[in-house]
């Protein structure tokens, strides 16, 4: 298996793999014994157009709103191995003016309100081929670096002359969900 990536880096998928037609973005996390801390992180998949923003609100996928409106993005009910949460990415469904595919985690308000990402033993995104299911990439863990955030951008699908590219992010938002929001113009 290859070595794990690190912020910033990045991986031409598609033209390494011509093949590739899907991918499942796994999110992994652990929050040892931190359950209302577990209990409360959510996924979101962001779509974005050319200018890094989302065209409506309809392409903010997260547990209330499941899949895409063009149905390429789909988040799954339950993960499957060892992720926690689960995205299948149809890359020849995706519309020509989406542009870039942004994995986020953030805490959702509640009980888990008080805690912060720095309490996270492990934070992480992969990559697999949803054909065969077998792992393609891996970023490093991104829990060390978090202390007061309770929002990260995780990473990204995004389109490049030679086709799909995928890059580890890494940034974390001390606003969570509305920082977030914010750079990406999703209606909250």
């Amino acid at each position: 298996m290859a070595p794990p990536l690190k912020r910033g880096a990045n991986v031409a998928l598609t033209q390494e793999i011509p093949h590739l037609r899907g991918v499942v973005l796994g999110v992994r996390f652990n929050a040892g014994a931190e359950a209302a801390l577990a209990g409360n992180l959510v996924a979101a998949t962001i779509l974005c157009d050319q200018d890094h923003r989302v065209p409506s609100g309809d392409h903010f996928v997260f547990f209330n709103q499941l899949t895409s409106p063009d149905l390429s993005v789909s988040q799954l009910t339950q993960a499957l191995g060892d992720d926690s949460e689960q995205i299948e990415v149809d890359l020849s469904a995706v519309p020509a003016d989406i542009e870039r595919i942004v994995v986020a985690l953030y805490i959702n308000e509640g009980p888990g309100a008080r805690r912060t990402l720095g309490q996270l033993r492990e934070c992480a995104i992969r990559v697999l081929d949803l054909a065969n299911g077998q792992e393609l990439i891996r970023s490093e863990n991104l829990a060390p670096a978090l202390r007061s955030e309770t929002g990260i951008c995780l990473g990204e699908l995004y389109r490049h002359s030679s086709g799909w590219k995928f890059k580890v992010i890494g940034q974390g938002y001390d606003n969570g969900i509305t920082g977030i929001a914010a750079d990406y113009g999703v209606p909250l």
